[in-house]
Protein backbone atom coordinates (compact mmCIF):
# COMPACT_ATOMS: atom_id res chain seq x y z
CA UNK A 1 0.00 0.00 0.00
CA UNK A 2 1.44 3.15 -0.77
CA UNK A 3 1.42 6.06 1.25
CA UNK A 4 -1.76 8.45 1.70
CA UNK A 5 0.02 11.33 0.81
CA UNK A 6 1.71 10.12 -2.67
CA UNK A 7 0.97 11.88 -5.25
CA UNK A 8 -0.84 8.27 -7.36
CA UNK A 9 -2.86 8.06 -4.57
CA UNK A 10 -6.64 8.28 -3.84
CA UNK A 11 -5.95 10.23 -1.05
CA UNK A 12 -3.51 13.30 -1.46
CA UNK A 13 -2.69 16.65 -0.04
CA UNK A 14 -1.58 19.50 -1.99
CA UNK A 15 0.48 21.85 0.41
CA UNK A 16 0.92 24.14 -2.00
CA UNK A 17 -3.01 24.69 -2.47
CA UNK A 18 -3.75 23.86 1.09
CA UNK A 19 -6.61 21.18 -0.76
CA UNK A 20 -7.36 17.16 0.16
CA UNK A 21 -8.08 14.98 -2.86
CA UNK A 22 -10.79 12.64 -2.23
CA UNK A 23 -10.92 11.45 -6.01
CA UNK A 24 -11.51 14.29 -8.15
CA UNK A 25 -13.29 15.98 -5.65
CA UNK A 26 -10.86 18.67 -3.88
CA UNK A 27 -11.92 20.38 -0.19
CA UNK A 28 -10.28 23.48 0.59
CA UNK A 29 -8.74 23.53 4.34
CA UNK A 30 -9.54 26.60 6.30
CA UNK A 31 -6.75 28.13 7.58
CA UNK A 32 -6.25 29.56 11.65
CA UNK A 33 -6.59 33.73 11.96
CA UNK A 34 -6.31 36.27 14.88
CA UNK A 35 -8.48 38.78 15.30
CA UNK A 36 -5.92 41.67 14.21
CA UNK A 37 -4.78 39.05 11.31
CA UNK A 38 -8.71 39.47 10.31
CA UNK A 39 -8.94 43.53 10.67
CA UNK A 40 -5.49 43.46 8.82
CA UNK A 41 -6.95 41.57 6.37
CA UNK A 42 -10.30 42.77 6.19
CA UNK A 43 -10.65 46.74 8.16
CA UNK A 44 -9.96 48.94 5.15
CA UNK A 45 -12.75 47.09 2.98
CA UNK A 46 -15.37 46.87 5.98
CA UNK A 47 -14.93 50.87 7.48
CA UNK A 48 -13.75 54.00 5.85
CA UNK A 49 -11.71 56.23 7.66
CA UNK A 50 -12.81 58.18 10.25
CA UNK A 51 -13.34 58.31 14.05
CA UNK A 52 -15.47 55.06 13.33
CA UNK A 53 -12.80 53.05 12.12
CA UNK A 54 -10.68 54.71 14.67
CA UNK A 55 -13.04 53.29 17.47
CA UNK A 56 -13.09 50.07 15.94
CA UNK A 57 -9.53 49.65 15.29
CA UNK A 58 -9.12 49.86 19.34
CA UNK A 59 -12.52 47.60 19.66
CA UNK A 60 -10.91 44.44 17.59
CA UNK A 61 -7.73 45.46 19.37
CA UNK A 62 -8.77 44.93 22.80
CA UNK A 63 -10.47 41.89 21.97
CA UNK A 64 -7.18 40.32 20.28
CA UNK A 65 -5.38 41.42 23.48
CA UNK A 66 -8.23 39.62 25.38
CA UNK A 67 -7.89 36.27 23.54
CA UNK A 68 -4.33 36.66 23.66
CA UNK A 69 -3.59 36.75 20.12
CA UNK A 70 -5.82 33.39 19.76
CA UNK A 71 -5.86 31.81 16.06
CA UNK A 72 -9.09 30.07 15.20
CA UNK A 73 -10.49 28.75 12.53
CA UNK A 74 -14.27 28.90 13.75
CA UNK A 75 -15.71 31.16 16.32
CA UNK A 76 -17.13 29.13 18.78
CA UNK A 77 -20.17 30.32 20.92
CA UNK A 78 -18.19 29.46 24.17
CA UNK A 79 -15.31 32.21 23.07
CA UNK A 80 -18.32 34.84 22.39
CA UNK A 81 -19.11 34.14 25.85
CA UNK A 82 -15.65 33.68 27.46
CA UNK A 83 -15.20 37.80 25.66
CA UNK A 84 -18.50 39.31 27.00
CA UNK A 85 -17.49 38.37 30.22
CA UNK A 86 -13.97 39.22 30.36
CA UNK A 87 -15.47 42.80 29.13
CA UNK A 88 -18.35 42.96 31.79
CA UNK A 89 -15.36 41.67 34.43
CA UNK A 90 -13.39 45.00 32.88
CA UNK A 91 -16.42 47.40 34.13
CA UNK A 92 -17.71 47.55 30.41
CA UNK A 93 -21.39 48.53 30.30
CA UNK A 94 -24.20 46.44 28.08
CA UNK A 95 -24.19 49.67 25.63
CA UNK A 96 -20.56 49.59 25.38
CA UNK A 97 -19.91 45.79 24.80
CA UNK A 98 -22.85 45.78 22.16
CA UNK A 99 -21.06 48.53 20.32
CA UNK A 100 -17.66 46.04 20.46
CA UNK A 101 -19.69 42.89 19.40
CA UNK A 102 -21.22 45.01 16.65
CA UNK A 103 -17.75 45.80 15.68
CA UNK A 104 -16.69 42.13 15.83
CA UNK A 105 -19.55 40.59 14.16
CA UNK A 106 -19.08 42.50 10.92
CA UNK A 107 -15.63 41.50 10.67
CA UNK A 108 -16.36 38.16 11.42
CA UNK A 109 -19.54 37.73 9.03
CA UNK A 110 -17.04 39.17 6.27
CA UNK A 111 -14.77 36.54 7.09
CA UNK A 112 -17.21 33.55 7.43
CA UNK A 113 -18.33 34.91 3.52
CA UNK A 114 -15.23 34.85 2.32
CA UNK A 115 -14.20 31.66 3.57
CA UNK A 116 -11.60 32.59 6.18
CA UNK A 117 -13.73 30.72 9.13
CA UNK A 118 -16.37 28.11 8.79
CA UNK A 119 -18.71 28.99 11.42
CA UNK A 120 -20.36 31.88 13.62
CA UNK A 121 -21.90 32.35 16.83
CA UNK A 122 -25.29 33.54 17.62
CA UNK A 123 -24.84 36.89 18.50
CA UNK A 124 -27.32 38.90 21.01
CA UNK A 125 -28.10 42.25 21.44
CA UNK A 126 -27.23 42.94 25.57
CA UNK A 127 -30.09 44.77 26.83
CA UNK A 128 -28.84 48.55 27.57
CA UNK A 129 -30.55 50.77 30.88
CA UNK A 130 -32.35 54.01 29.11
CA UNK A 131 -30.23 56.07 32.03
CA UNK A 132 -30.68 59.66 32.25
CA UNK A 133 -29.27 61.98 29.16
CA UNK A 134 -27.12 65.07 30.22
CA UNK A 135 -27.38 67.93 28.19
CA UNK A 136 -26.49 71.58 29.37
CA UNK A 137 -28.74 74.08 30.61
CA UNK A 138 -28.39 77.77 29.40
CA UNK A 139 -26.35 79.11 32.13
CA UNK A 140 -23.89 75.82 32.21
CA UNK A 141 -23.58 76.70 28.11
CA UNK A 142 -22.85 80.20 28.89
CA UNK A 143 -20.04 79.64 31.60
CA UNK A 144 -18.71 76.64 30.22
CA UNK A 145 -18.05 77.72 26.91
CA UNK A 146 -16.62 81.37 28.32
CA UNK A 147 -14.12 79.46 30.12
CA UNK A 148 -13.43 77.47 26.92
CA UNK A 149 -13.06 80.71 24.96
CA UNK A 150 -10.41 82.26 27.25
CA UNK A 151 -8.11 78.94 26.32
CA UNK A 152 -8.68 78.87 22.54
CA UNK A 153 -10.75 81.19 19.98
CA UNK A 154 -11.27 78.37 17.88
CA UNK A 155 -11.99 75.67 20.04
CA UNK A 156 -14.76 78.20 21.45
CA UNK A 157 -16.14 78.54 17.66
CA UNK A 158 -16.60 74.99 17.51
CA UNK A 159 -18.57 74.95 20.66
CA UNK A 160 -20.77 77.33 19.47
CA UNK A 161 -21.14 74.93 15.98
CA UNK A 162 -21.51 71.38 17.87
CA UNK A 163 -24.18 72.68 19.95
CA UNK A 164 -25.91 74.58 17.55
CA UNK A 165 -25.48 71.63 14.67
CA UNK A 166 -25.57 68.51 16.92
CA UNK A 167 -23.40 66.98 14.79
CA UNK A 168 -20.55 65.10 15.59
CA UNK A 169 -17.21 65.87 16.75
CA UNK A 170 -15.14 63.84 13.98
CA UNK A 171 -18.07 65.14 11.52
CA UNK A 172 -17.39 69.00 12.52
CA UNK A 173 -13.71 68.96 12.52
CA UNK A 174 -13.33 66.64 9.26
CA UNK A 175 -15.69 69.78 7.41
CA UNK A 176 -14.21 71.57 4.04
CA UNK A 177 -15.20 75.22 3.05
CA UNK A 178 -17.61 74.00 0.43
CA UNK A 179 -19.41 71.82 2.88
CA UNK A 180 -20.49 75.02 5.13
CA UNK A 181 -22.16 77.46 2.54
CA UNK A 182 -25.45 79.50 1.83
CA UNK A 183 -26.21 78.95 5.25
CA UNK A 184 -26.21 75.44 5.36
CA UNK A 185 -23.64 72.62 6.81
CA UNK A 186 -23.47 69.13 5.27
CA UNK A 187 -22.24 66.34 6.47
CA UNK A 188 -20.65 63.67 4.60
CA UNK A 189 -18.58 61.58 6.36
CA UNK A 190 -20.69 60.01 9.27
CA UNK A 191 -21.33 57.20 11.70
CA UNK A 192 -24.44 56.23 10.07
CA UNK A 193 -22.78 56.22 6.17
CA UNK A 194 -25.38 58.64 5.56
CA UNK A 195 -24.88 62.29 4.05
CA UNK A 196 -27.33 64.81 5.92
CA UNK A 197 -27.19 68.79 5.90
CA UNK A 198 -28.52 71.25 8.29
CA UNK A 199 -29.48 75.00 7.93
CA UNK A 200 -27.35 76.88 10.33
CA UNK A 201 -28.26 79.62 12.98
CA UNK A 202 -27.06 83.19 12.82
CA UNK A 203 -24.08 82.32 15.54
CA UNK A 204 -23.11 79.34 14.00
CA UNK A 205 -23.07 81.24 10.44
CA UNK A 206 -21.12 83.71 11.42
CA UNK A 207 -18.21 81.81 13.88
CA UNK A 208 -17.90 79.68 10.71
CA UNK A 209 -16.83 82.40 8.33
CA UNK A 210 -13.54 83.81 8.68
CA UNK A 211 -10.36 83.55 6.60
CA UNK A 212 -9.39 80.34 5.73
CA UNK A 213 -5.38 81.01 5.98
CA UNK A 214 -4.26 77.32 4.28
CA UNK A 215 -6.85 75.55 6.34
CA UNK A 216 -9.00 72.75 4.61
CA UNK A 217 -12.15 73.81 7.14
CA UNK A 218 -13.32 76.14 9.16
CA UNK A 219 -12.37 73.95 12.17
CA UNK A 220 -9.78 71.72 10.44
CA UNK A 221 -6.98 73.81 12.80
CA UNK A 222 -7.89 71.53 15.92
CA UNK A 223 -7.33 67.83 16.75
CA UNK A 224 -9.78 65.81 18.61
CA UNK A 225 -7.00 65.35 21.59
CA UNK A 226 -6.77 68.80 21.26
CA UNK A 227 -9.79 70.18 21.69
CA UNK A 228 -11.00 67.39 24.57
CA UNK A 229 -7.53 68.64 26.67
CA UNK A 230 -9.21 72.42 26.40
CA UNK A 231 -12.59 70.98 27.54
CA UNK A 232 -11.54 69.28 30.57
CA UNK A 233 -9.77 72.38 31.56
CA UNK A 234 -12.37 74.55 31.75
CA UNK A 235 -14.90 71.87 32.99
CA UNK A 236 -12.91 72.12 35.45
CA UNK A 237 -12.80 75.46 35.90
CA UNK A 238 -16.02 76.01 35.84
CA UNK A 239 -16.75 72.95 38.60
CA UNK A 240 -17.97 70.24 36.46
CA UNK A 241 -14.99 68.07 36.86
CA UNK A 242 -16.80 65.48 38.80
CA UNK A 243 -19.77 65.20 36.30
CA UNK A 244 -18.46 62.00 33.74
CA UNK A 245 -21.02 62.83 31.49
CA UNK A 246 -20.23 66.36 30.80
CA UNK A 247 -18.02 65.69 27.46
CA UNK A 248 -17.98 66.95 24.35
CA UNK A 249 -20.61 64.67 23.17
CA UNK A 250 -23.07 66.30 25.93
CA UNK A 251 -23.54 68.93 23.06
CA UNK A 252 -25.15 66.85 20.81
CA UNK A 253 -27.27 65.65 23.48
CA UNK A 254 -28.02 69.58 24.21
CA UNK A 255 -29.21 70.19 21.17
CA UNK A 256 -31.28 67.30 20.40
CA UNK A 257 -33.35 68.04 23.80
CA UNK A 258 -33.62 71.95 23.16
CA UNK A 259 -35.41 70.49 19.42
CA UNK A 260 -37.76 68.25 21.40
CA UNK A 261 -38.48 70.33 23.77
CA UNK A 262 -39.10 73.25 21.24
CA UNK A 263 -41.76 71.17 20.30
CA UNK A 264 -39.98 70.03 17.39
CA UNK A 265 -41.22 66.34 15.74
CA UNK A 266 -39.28 63.58 16.71
CA UNK A 267 -39.25 62.54 12.68
CA UNK A 268 -37.40 65.92 12.67
CA UNK A 269 -35.26 65.37 14.94
CA UNK A 270 -33.83 61.92 13.43
CA UNK A 271 -32.84 63.94 10.20
CA UNK A 272 -31.35 66.21 11.73
CA UNK A 273 -29.15 64.47 13.79
CA UNK A 274 -28.52 61.62 11.50
CA UNK A 275 -29.63 58.50 13.23
CA UNK A 276 -30.45 55.64 11.31
CA UNK A 277 -33.82 54.38 13.10
CA UNK A 278 -35.84 56.50 15.41
CA UNK A 279 -35.66 54.24 17.95
CA UNK A 280 -32.18 56.36 18.35
CA UNK A 281 -33.90 59.41 18.59
CA UNK A 282 -36.70 58.23 21.08
CA UNK A 283 -34.31 58.77 23.77
CA UNK A 284 -35.07 62.28 24.27
CA UNK A 285 -39.04 61.29 23.59
CA UNK A 286 -39.72 62.13 27.49
CA UNK A 287 -38.62 65.75 27.15
CA UNK A 288 -41.38 66.44 25.02
CA UNK A 289 -44.00 67.03 27.80
CA UNK A 290 -46.01 69.68 25.95
CA UNK A 291 -47.39 66.47 23.64
CA UNK A 292 -49.30 65.32 26.40
CA UNK A 293 -50.67 68.50 27.67
CA UNK A 294 -53.95 67.83 25.12
CA UNK A 295 -54.32 64.50 27.33
CA UNK A 296 -55.51 66.52 30.54
CA UNK A 297 -58.52 68.39 28.54
CA UNK A 298 -59.87 64.98 27.59
CA UNK A 299 -59.50 63.16 30.97
CA UNK A 300 -61.22 66.12 32.80
CA UNK A 301 -64.11 66.35 30.09
CA UNK A 302 -64.93 62.83 30.65
CA UNK A 303 -64.99 63.33 34.71
CA UNK A 304 -67.07 66.66 34.17
CA UNK A 305 -69.93 64.14 32.59
CA UNK A 306 -69.20 61.93 35.36
CA UNK A 307 -70.07 64.24 37.78
CA UNK A 308 -73.16 65.86 35.89
CA UNK A 309 -75.00 62.84 35.76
Amino acid sequence: MGAVNSPGSEWGLSRSRYSVTFGSEHLRLVSEYSLKELFTKYGDILWEPGTHKYNVTFFIGELDELLMGKRFSAFEQSLLDELIGKLRARGNSNATINRKMAALSKLLRKAHKMGDIHSLPEFRRQKERSGRIRFLSCSEEEMLFAAIRRRSEDAWRLSVFLVDTGCRLGEAIGLTWNDVRDGRASFWITKSARARSVPLTKRAQEISNLPRNGEKGPFAMLRQAQYRTIWNEAKAEIGLSQDTQVVPHVLRHTCASRLVQGGIDLRRVQMWLGHQTLTMTMRYAHLATGDLDPCVGVLERCSKKAAAK
